[in-house]
């Protein structure tokens, strides 16, 4: 028996709120709010926990939205689509794949809700198509007082600017319109390559692909490359077996037993991460976007990420070289590194300039303060914005410096939820109280 009644993916953060309520209608989360200001208590939504910081926690009401799951609208004409908060991103795509449509991009994992993922700045990586939450339309909104708004850019822009990735922290998101497109096919090929070879060739690579990023395993210099490109078809998928050899017997159950290794005999990692590099070889298929976007991801781990100006990648990458040639660390997880081109998302880390995202990972259960604290002063040291729902420790006397529409986001919170009704440890540390 345990009191905790919520804990997230990574088990990072738990909670145990006063309240727990599942609405079911954008009317009932407005009721829960009213009635959690009436106590004086706060309340959050939560989604799927993907989150690794506390951005979801409350002593107060906890909101649950897994019976908000509904797709409202489809308009393919349009090129929108309408879906309540709660609603996973595989599931999403499911529901648009049957109408003959998809999202412009997304992230590699599709369990997340889609406002969760929206909220804490969730992208994927792309030469032109930036995060989801520029792909955000419009946003439905419980506001502080239970009152229902919608906003978009022309109707109360300052709100949807600062709500579109606002960290739950301007009302409770009930459904969204995000931008659609007819479905398309990706050519996916994947390759190892060298990392010397990645960053000579990085300009080449990131501005040749429609979606280009890599891995690259530490204490090694060897990556594995990933590229992208629409074409007309016909699909290619993966052989069956193929796709479970790679994606689910060497990439989940056989990393998981080798990260269980790692984390028992760390002096081992360097060489097993040799071993890793080498197992996934190159492949190339054609299928639908969702299906080459997204992967399953079933071994659990703690990350940081940090979205920097594009021009300071290389630079950074021989700093994180040194990092790990200084033996101070042994990191079985590979350093991802995605791209995304400027959006105009107040809070989006990418916001007004072209970002590297640089990702670094460790097994769930194996220490990881030092390891990030040494790479976060790397990211800092060039003005790094972080992914809200990933680990970090900025607050806001150093975000107020790399975010510049920081402030005009604080007048909007000042102005709908000047109780902080929905406020938590996470919020007054980023934002203030």
């Amino acid at each position: 028996m345990t009191s905790t009644l919520w804990r997230n993916w990574a088990d990072t953060h738990r909670m145990t709120p006063a309240r727990v309520v599942t609405p079911n209608s954008t009317a009932e989360v407005a009721a829960a709010v009213r009635a959690a200001a009436e106590t004086g208590s706060r309340a959050r939504m939560a989604g799927s926990g993907h989150s690794f910081t506390d951005i979801a926690a409350t002593d107060g009401t906890l909101l649950l939205p897994t019976a908000l799951a509904s797709v409202r609208e489809v308009d393919l004409a349009g090129r929108s689509a309408t879906v309540e908060a709660g609603m996973r991103l595989c599931d999403v795509n499911d529901a648009l794949a049957a109408h003959g449509a998809a999202l412009t991009n997304m992230g590699d994992i599709a369990v997340q809700t889609v406002a969760g993922a929206t909220q804490t700045g969730t992208h994927g990586t792309g030469r032109a198509s930036a995060g989801l939450a520029a792909q955000v339309r419009r946003l439905e909104l419980v506001l502080a007082d239970g009152s229902v708004r919608t906003c978009s850019a022309e109707e109360e822009p300052d709100l949807f600017h600062a709500a579109r990735a606002g960290l739950g922290a301007f009302g409770v998101v009930t459904a969204l319109t995000m931008t659609v497109e007819p479905a398309f096919l990706l050519h996916a090929r994947e390759a190892p390559m060298q990392l010397g070879e990645v960053l000579d060739r990085l300009e080449e690579l990131r501005t040749g692909n429609e979606h280009f990023e890599f891995f690259w395993f530490p204490h090694t210099e060897l990556t594995l490359t990933k590229r992208n490109n629409r074409v007309p078809g016909p699909a290619r998928p993966l052989p069956r077996f193929r796709a479970w050899l790679d994606d689910e017997f060497l990439s989940n159950s056989v990393f998981e037993v080798v990260n269980r290794a790692a984390r028992r005999l760390p002096r081992l990692v360097p060489a097993i991460n040799q071993v890793s590099a080498r197992a996934l070889t190159a492949r190339e298929y054609v299928d639908a976007s969702y299906r080459v976007f997204a992967s399953p991801r079933r071994v659990r781990f703690v990350e940081m990420e940090y979205a920097i100006p594009v021009e300071h990648l290389t630079d950074v990458l021989h700093e994180m070289r040194a990092v790990f040639a200084s033996g101070r660390h042994r990191v079985s997880f590979p350093v991802e590194v995605r791209f995304a081109p400027a959006d105009d998302v107040w809070l989006s880390p990418a916001y007004g300039r072209e970002s590297a995202y640089v990702a670094v990972h460790v097994y769930q259960g194996c220490p990881h303060e030092a390891y990030f604290a040494d790479l976060e002063a790397v990211f800092t040291a060039v003005s790094g914005r972080p992914h809200w729902g990933k680990m970090h420790t900025r607050d806001l006397a150093y975000l107020e410096t790399v975010h510049p529409r920081l402030h005009d986001a604080l007048e909007v919170r000042e102005r709908v939820d000047p109780q902080r009704r929905f406020a938590n440890a996470y919020l007054d540390r980023v934002l203030g109280r």
